[in-house]
């Protein structure tokens, strides 16, 4: 199912013409009344609140004493034609099979959005459950397919949004052209409001003390116009880590980066339920690099950073997993530094944390293992500088990071330094994510159990005595899947 368009409608002196005048045609009126819309109501029969309103020239009711159920004679076609036509919106709310499949019939032939109360299949646009805070509208939908969700949703909003923020919304709107002048950029000016937003300003809104409020805002303009005059137009780079795919782990500073951004560059591990998260029309580059094939090389990224951030841009570098680990986050800090670029880093969860929360292996054990080793086997190059002797250690876990290619020769070297064959392990591919699977078994079945189930980047591989737990401690997606079950679908 494609997903609705999510938009407001500028309803004044618009024709919106409802069908029906009961209790369900007199929710959607009441919703209507303040838009500023031209209001039709065409009803059998208007409850007293609908008659209320037509004799307060609310809008206008037109009405006629047959029962809906007698179509052919209750309206006739050509007025309902005629309404319809001449119409920006139509809201069919009868109990009237025939006369709603007619309404939006019509409403198909003279491309206007019809609403066919409870009927998704006749139905061109949805009325979403709607939270006001003065001028700032907050619209819930879940497409018509549970209504009751959108109902529960907009209720938890409610909770988060105070009613403070109207007043905020109608300050704001007053200084709106003053503010523009004032912040003509509208990176700086987005950025001015933030800063406005979480700090003082809102305590003084909430406390109702409006005065001390309008002068924070004030001064806190004229501030901001002199910086502006006084810096250079060279923006500034934050390195954020977009963590392993669930968008639940970014970090809040993270979101608030990613909402501020005018620029994103990102890796192709960057799932997209997190990018759906940043600032709709932030510009977004993608860099994609993966195991053997470098479509955009580590050298090319360096110059997208500085040219966008000499550009006077925010540019979020958004990196999956932690910037830290295995990001080369540290070389790209040290290519801004030497062009005098401004920057800073945000943390995210690591792969192997989440990976290893996410399967149920705990990455150390009291019992089990003592310490854990990060390391990278994305390439030969990767592997020769490696530490085997170390690695081979019995007391400890191996979070092995871009491993899936290299399985064969991490099992075999891993062996000949005397780790044990019947170590466990657990591959876990797409951690944290909706399609995750975790495969276990020993180190001597891992190159054939991770071919046999065509195990894709992006995997971590944990291996150590805690990755047996994963059967036992799963919590998360399907049962893991092991070596006996993959030799019994092969």
């Amino acid at each position: 199912m494609e997903r609705l368009y999510p938009l407001f409608a500028d309803l004044r002196n618009r024709r919106v013409v409802v069908i029906g005048g009961g209790l369900v045609a007199e929710r959607k009126i009441a919703a209507l009344l303040d838009t500023g819309a031209d209001i039709r109501v065409l009803a059998g029969q208007a409850t007293p609140m609908v008659q209320q309103w037509a004799d307060q020239r609310a809008l206008a009711l037109r009405q006629n004493s047959l029962q809906l159920s007698r179509f052919s004679g209750w309206f006739n076609r050509s007025l309902l034609r005629r309404e319809i036509k001449s119409a920006w919106l139509v809201i069919a709310a009868t109990d009237d099979k025939e006369l709603n499949r007619y309404a939006a019939a019509l409403g198909r032939r003279y491309q206007v959005f019809t609403n066919v109360v409870d009927d998704l299949e006749l139905t061109q646009f949805q009325v979403p459950a709607v939270l006001q805070r003065g001028p700032l509208q907050a619209a819930v939908s879940s497409a018509g397919a549970a209504p009751v969700l959108a109902r529960r949703m907009r209720a938890r909003l409610e909770t988060v949004l105070d009613e403070s923020m109207a007043d905020s919304a109608e300050m704001l709107n007053q200084w709106r052209e003053r503010i523009k002048q004032a912040l003509p950029d509208v990176g700086q000016r987005r950025q001015w409001y933030d800063n406005l937003l979480d700090g003082e300003f809102s305590e003084r809104i909430k406390a109702r003390r409006y005065s001390q409020a309008e002068r924070l805002l004030s001064r806190s303009l004229a501030e901001s116009g002199k910086q502006l005059l006084a810096q250079p137009a060279i923006g500034k780079v934050i390195l954020v880590g977009a963590g392993p795919g669930d968008p639940g782990l970014l970090t809040i500073q993270a979101l608030r980066e990613l909402q501020q951004a005018d620029v994103i560059v990102h890796d192709r591990l960057v799932s997209d339920q997190v990018l759906e998260l940043a600032r709709r029309d932030a510009q977004r580059i993608l860099v994609a690099k993966r195991a053997g094939h470098h479509e955009t090389t580590q050298q090319q990224i360096h110059q997208i950073l500085v040219r966008e951030a000499l550009a006077g841009k925010r540019v979020v570098r958004l990196k999956g997993g932690d910037p830290f680990v295995f990001g080369r986050g540290g070389e790209e800090l040290q290519e801004l530094q030497q062009h005098g670029i401004e920057f800073a880093v945000v943390p995210g969860i690591s792969a192997a944390m989440a990976c290893g929360a996410y399967a149920g292996v705990p990455l150390t054990h009291r019992d089990y293992a003592q310490s854990v080793r990060l390391v990278t086997a994305h390439c030969q190059d990767s592997m020769d500088r490696l530490d085997w002797p170390a690695l081979a250690e019995d007391s400890q876990t191996l979070a092995v990071y871009m491993g899936v290619g290299q399985l064969d020769l991490l099992r075999e070297r891993l062996v000949a330094h005397g780790r044990s064959p019947v170590t466990p392990f657990a591959l876990v591919e797409n951690g944290s994510r909706s399609n995750q699977r975790v495969i276990t078994g020993s180190l001597d079945e891992l190159p054939q159990l991770a071919r046999m189930h065509q195990v894709k980047s992006p995997a971590m591989l944990l291996l150590g005595k805690v990755a047996a737990l994963a059967q036992t401690l799963h919590w998360y997606g399907e049962q893991p899947i092991t070596g006996e079950t993959l030799a019994d679908v092969a």
